[in-house]
């Protein structure tokens, strides 16, 4: 398509939306690297530690349920996703200033709000520039650069920390100086690219097939239900980093100020994993996602173990586990609701996941602090249900 048209090409649109992710990964990947021994150092226990990151995940994904079908009834996607950042870079300083578990608490879930209120409608906004570049492809090197912020922003928190003694207020308060230029980035967008939908409205054009509509009042496809409940079943046997660093710190296996140099290591996996399911997603399409299931019964069987090397490596493939949720999972979303419905569908699906989070954070928390080799067991399970369902779902596609 001509750059006129929407105001760049589509590739460069990925590009530069996949910087205001990287900025934005800079900011709440750092603090979130850090979450757990933060939490534990204000006298959170390992049960508070579960819900509490668990209960963010869900208030992340589940308020979706609200901002999806706003954003689409509204179809001002910038304003939402504008508005989603502002919310997240505003709080994450403040983070390292509390002195108390409770508001602490408060903070690590208003951050999370932030994401549920950007997130269908960027989301939405990043699926119409997809529609040319391929949806893996795409998807997928948005979220490689989403974890080169998660690489920068921990090892940034983690040098502050080794240089002030484990003080959270510097660590934390310097992750500002992204968050203004994650706004300024967003407006020059916005101007730039004021309506991302001619990309796909071009390429259905192109391609001879129907151009899309707006708005619609439709059903969900039954597949999209389907791959819901897989995508949740799945979720809900997940374990948080907050829990794997709560582990590593408490165990004395690893000193709080190298938590996030670990937590990088993970997001730089996760970038890989997004990458290559990316582009194995285009060519096989969703059988791609077997392997997550694998991955996330793997995580606890390692991560939550007394040797530093094995529990490292537990932390490895819960990066290319979360690499495969945020890259393909979105992907496929959008592959299976129309234009007029997918910010809708985002904030529904996410809805779904947010509940199996805040199961499955309180669940693994609540089992860590009861028996680790039980936990291993009851993950395992779940993850086998995950597996039979998305199977069972393959089938009815063929």
């Amino acid at each position: 398509m001509r750059p006129s048209e929407a105001g760049m090409r589509p590739w460069r649109f990925v590009l530069w939306f996949g910087t205001v992710s990287l900025l934005a990964d800079f900011v709440y990947e750092g603090a979130r690297s850090v979450t757990g021994p933060l939490l534990a150092s204000l006298g959170a226990s390992a049960l508070v530690v579960g819900v509490v990151t668990g209960a963010g995940e869900a208030a992340a994904l589940g308020l979706r349920l609200v901002s999806g079908p706003l954003a689409d009834r509204s179809g001002r996607f910038w304003a939402w996703a504008i508005a989603g950042y502002a919310l997240t870079v505003a709080t994450v300083p403040v983070l390292g200033l509390v002195g108390v578990v409770w508001a602490a608490c408060a903070l690590v879930v208003a951050e999370r709000v932030g994401k549920a209120v950007r997130s269908p409608a960027k989301d939405t906004l990043l699926s119409y520039a997809t529609a040319a570049t391929g949806r893996g492809r795409g998807f997928a090197v948005h979220e490689a650069m989403d974890q080169i912020g998660a690489l920068v922003g921990p090892l940034t928190v983690a040098g502050i920390l080794a240089l002030t003694g484990d003080n959270y207020a510097p660590a934390l308060g310097v992750l500002a100086l992204p968050g203004i230029a994650v706004l300024g980035l967003l407006v020059w967008l916005r101007r730039r690219v004021p309506e991302p939908a001619l990309y796909e409205r071009a390429e259905a054009d192109a391609s001879g097939e129907l151009t899309p509509g707006g708005r619609s009042a439709g059903p969900m496809p039954a597949a999209f239900w389907r791959y819901a409940a897989f995508t949740a079943a799945t979720m809900s046997g997940f374990a948080t980093f907050g829990m794997l660093s709560f582990h590593l710190v408490e165990r004395g296996m690893l000193a709080a100020a190298w938590v996030p140099v670990l937590y990088a290591g993970a997001m730089a996996v996760d970038a890989l994993a997004a990458l290559a399911t990316g582009w194995a997603y285009d060519r096989i399409g969703p059988r791609v996602l077997a392997v997550l299931p694998l991955l996330a019964a793997a995580v606890p069987a390692l991560a939550f173990t007394r040797t530093l090397t094995t529990a490292a490596l537990g932390a490895v493939v819960w990066g290319a586990a979360t690499g495969i949720q945020e890259s393909i999972l979105r992907a496929t979303v959008a592959d299976l609701v129309p234009p007029g419905r997918r910010a809708t569908a985002y904030g529904i699906f996410a809805g779904v996941v947010g509940g199996a989070s805040l199961a499955g954070g309180a669940l693994v928390g609540w089992l860590y602090a009861y028996s680790i080799p039980v936990l291993v067991a009851v993950v395992a399970a779940i993850q086998a249900l995950a597996l039979a369902l998305f199977l069972s779902t393959l089938a009815r596609r063929s």
